[in-house]
């Protein structure tokens, strides 16, 4: 990325980095990008050029970002992208082992696929996962369910990292992404991504009965990033609903407004007779 915003900007003076027009230039260069790469190139690259002066400005080399905070013009809303069972169900029935566990283990801990594929034995100690996440830094341990325990016990360690490919070896993240797009067509779901299963895994702990604080605690999201998924996520099932009505029915509470009925109702069932 550097490379190319030096083939653009190579010989531009360090003070005109101090001259506010020179956000002109950048958006111009961005908008030259989209046009031949896509907006998300273009966004990708005016990024990194902006945390190239952010670092010079920390460092003391220029005292001006003028394109810091930019607006982007690349919108990936994935947030109404769910796993529902049926989606599970059809990638574990043709993945290869090494697929499901994968799979397993983001449902189970609610974490991104580069954390999982470094997840190493060492983070592990028999009931709890501990690791930091390496976007943001936020140390997170996750208690491990019944399930996920079974099937880490039935791991064989024949590498330092939990996760690996059929021969045993550490995922490259490319490798990992190729195969794990290869499966998902193979199954049938071909609009969800890896990345899908962190926000499965925050609306699994909601519909299990977690706090926010607690699903936080889990996935190392914000207290309000668990709160804008789950306003979007929790739309596309049904499970707490139906849970909420049963919980009405059954609740002493409630027992007076289930006993309500119109008068009309009321008198049509004392004067219908029963059929023999």
């Amino acid at each position: 990325m550097l490379t190319r915003v030096e083939a653009a900007f190579g010989t531009m003076p360090l003070a005109a980095l101090e001259d506010p027009r020179v956000r002109q230039d950048f958006m111009k260069w961005r908008a030259t990008v989209a046009n031949a790469s896509g907006n998300r190139e273009a966004d990708n690259r005016l990024s990194v050029l902006s945390a190239m002066i952010s670092w010079a400005k920390e460092n003391g080399l220029v005292f001006s970002n003028h394109i810091a905070g930019f607006r982007r013009l690349h919108h990936a809303d994935r947030s109404d992208k769910i796993w529902l069972p049926e989606h599970i169900t059809a990638f574990m029935k043709v993945a290869p082992v090494e697929m499901q566990r994968a799979l397993i283990m983001a449902l189970h801990t609610g974490q991104r696929q580069g954390d999982l594929l470094q997840l190493a034995w060492t983070n592990y100690d028999g009931t709890l996962i501990s690791l930091r996440q390496g976007k943001g830094g936020r140390k997170v341990e996750i208690p491990c369910t019944r399930a996920l325990t079974r099937m880490l016990q039935g791991i064989a360690r024949e590498s330092t990292v939990i996760l690996t490919t059929k021969t045993g070896r550490p995922w490259k993240a490319r490798y990992f992404k190729a195969q794990w797009e290869a499966v998902s067509v193979a199954a049938g779901v071909t609009d969800l991504h890896f990345h899908d299963l962190r926000g499965t895994a925050v609306t699994m702990l909601a519909e299990a009965g977690c706090t926010t604080p607690q699903i936080a605690a889990i996935t190392g999201h914000s207290l309000k990033t668990v709160t804008t998924i789950l306003d979007k996520y929790l739309a596309r099932t049904r499970v707490l609903a139906s849970e909420a009505v049963s919980l009405f029915e059954n609740a002493r509470s409630t027992e007076f407004a289930n006993r309500l009925q119109t008068e009309a109702a009321i008198e049509v069932r004392q004067t219908t007779k029963p059929l023999k």
